[in-house]
């Protein structure tokens, strides 16, 4: 963009973000700005551009599914201020979606930028550009261009002999002369609010479609003697609408391609930058590196030092500085702290919450847990709704029993804990400082500090059942012998002689207790 200088006394701002249309071309039935670009809807793109400028104002013009927009909206880039919701009930044009915002604005005076929800790859700094090249032209409406030597689909850019802007005129109404212009209008504007929506109540829908043109504003302006201003854009694709399926997965390697380039040129290592994935809001600390197919996606932030090694899924989720996290991992809504490993195979569902220098192994699974320092849980394990203190060893297979069938239960387990294999710990229930828990116990009431639970079915032996069992399966007959006790008897001991034991006599009463009776 052609820069401007600086306007020393800015007028309140407001933004009216265009969001009504279903898109047809994307052959869905979801509207054109909630189909996600970069792990963002298109719409949370073009919001995000407007954050730096700080709107006084925001009105969100919707239609097409017009509960599911605003609630993405809403939900979406924080330091959104005063966002107003507007509804187009009927698709009658640009012009009257434009139109609808009137009453958003009706008691504000000052600027408003006018841009598409469909438009994701637009830049915080070309708003700016535009809003500032308005102000210092002391222009009524400015309007950005572009040049294509092949415009098709676009609305031509109208000049007068003195090469002032007199109007735009759509494709569809366009001339064959007026087709061979190669300025043309990518949607982008900035006017004086009282004008704009004084001229949107002046237009007709005199052209092909039947519909309100927004661009016809321009040429009202210019006829009414008010100064139009017009800003040439240095990058089309910065500008470009999503209209199909085949433009938004072209925009996703693109925005993706350029979003890795960043992070190296910041001090990210990428052994595969091809097949990595990182959102707009992601954040990565210098020496990490990256290995292949690794999502990193919301608002996932990677500290200093760490490397993923490749096959990682991340969602919304920290990792402090160092952590290593193997191959194969799922993460979503987790916290890491320092020089973690995680891995492989591992799973940190929403609320995971792990201290410094936590081991989690493969086939882990964890869930709204909180693992204190230098905790380890190596193999095979559920630890859901659990606190467990620092330094204890969780053996293999052991689970958190926390769902009865109506209500989640909490587990907690203290510090310095020795849990063996497969143990089942029966929530609520709780395990104090230093306690072992003997491998295949189910714990089902509180252990307490220092103490060692154990569960445990008296190993039996059955001698020659292998032998039998073969002989029988081949139709051989099985040899004469004495059978042992069948499995799960008890084992019958040997009669032991009865002893015989004297009864003794009571002792004679003392003679003055006899009196006394």
């Amino acid at each position: 963009m052609i820069a401007a200088r600086a306007v020393p006394v800015p007028r309140p701002l407001g933004a009216v973000v265009l969001a009504a249309g279903l898109g047809k071309r994307m052959h869905s039935r979801r509207a054109k700005v909630l189909h996600e670009l970069a792990g963002r809807p298109l719409v949370c793109h073009v919001l995000a551009a407007l954050v730096p400028l700080e709107p006084d104002r925001t009105a969100l013009v919707v239609g097409q599914q017009a509960d599911a927009v605003p609630a993405v909206a809403e939900a979406g880039p924080p330091g959104i201020r005063d966002l107003r919701i507007v509804l187009q009930a009927e698709q009658r044009g640009t012009g009257h979606a434009v139109a609808c915002a009137a009453a958003a604005f009706a008691d504000f005076a000052g600027d408003v930028l006018v841009l598409y929800g469909d438009v994701p790859l637009i830049r915080p700094a070309t708003l700016r550009t535009l809003l500032d090249a308005h102000r210092a032209a002391g222009a009524d409406l400015t309007l950005v261009t572009l040049h294509f030597a092949r415009p098709a689909g676009y609305g031509r850019i109208i000049r007068g002999p003195d090469g002032q802007v007199t109007g735009i005129v759509e494709e569809r109404d366009a001339s064959d002369v007026q087709r061979a212009i190669t300025e043309v209008n990518p949607g982008l504007y900035a006017a004086r609010a009282e004008l704009l929506f004084r001229l949107l109540a002046e237009l007709r829908p005199d052209n092909a479609q039947g519909e309100l043109y927004l661009t016809d504003v321009v040429g009202l302006a210019a006829r009414t003697g008010h100064r139009v201003h017009t800003v040439r854009a240095g990058s089309a694709e910065e500008l470009a609408g999503v209209n199909t399926r085949a433009e938004l997965a072209k925009m996703e390697t693109k925005l993706r391609a350029e979003i890795v380039a960043r992070w190296m040129s910041a001090g990210v290592t990428f052994e595969d930058p091809a097949t990595a994935y990182v959102g707009p809001e992601v954040t990565i600390g210098r020496d990490t590196v990256i290995g292949p197919n690794v999502q990193l996606r919301g608002r996932t932030r990677i500290g200093e030092g760490c490397r993923l090694d490749g096959t990682a899924y991340l969602v919304d989720t920290t990792l402090g500085d160092r952590v290593h996290l193997l191959f194969g991992c799922v993460a979503d809504g987790a916290e890491v702290g320092p020089d973690a490993r995680i891995g492989p195979f591992a799973r940190l569902r929403p609320g995971t919450r792990l201290a410094e220098r936590v081991h989690i192994g493969n086939f882990v699974e964890t869930k709204q847990a909180v693992l204190g320092a230098g905790t380890k849980a190596n193999h095979l394990t559920y630890l859901g709704d659990c606190e467990v203190g620092p330094d204890t060893n969780v053996g293999a297979g052991t689970i958190t029993c926390n769902y009865d069938g109506f209500a989640k239960h909490r587990t907690t387990i203290g510090a310095r804990v020795q849990i063996g294999s497969d143990t089942q710990l029966v929530a609520p229930v709780s395990v104090g400082d230093d306690a072992y828990v003997g491998a295949g116990t189910t714990v089902t009431r509180d252990v307490p500090p220092g103490a060692l639970v154990l569960s445990r079915v008296p190993q039996q032996e059955v001698a020659g059942w292998v032998a039998r069992k073969r002989a029988r399966a081949a139709g051989t007959p099985v040899a004469a012998a004495a059978k042992p006790a069948p499995l799960g008897a008890p084992r019958r001991k040997p009669k032991a002689t009865p002893v015989r034991i004297p009864r003794r006599k009571p002792k004679a009463a003392p003679a003055r207790a006899r009196r006394r009776r």
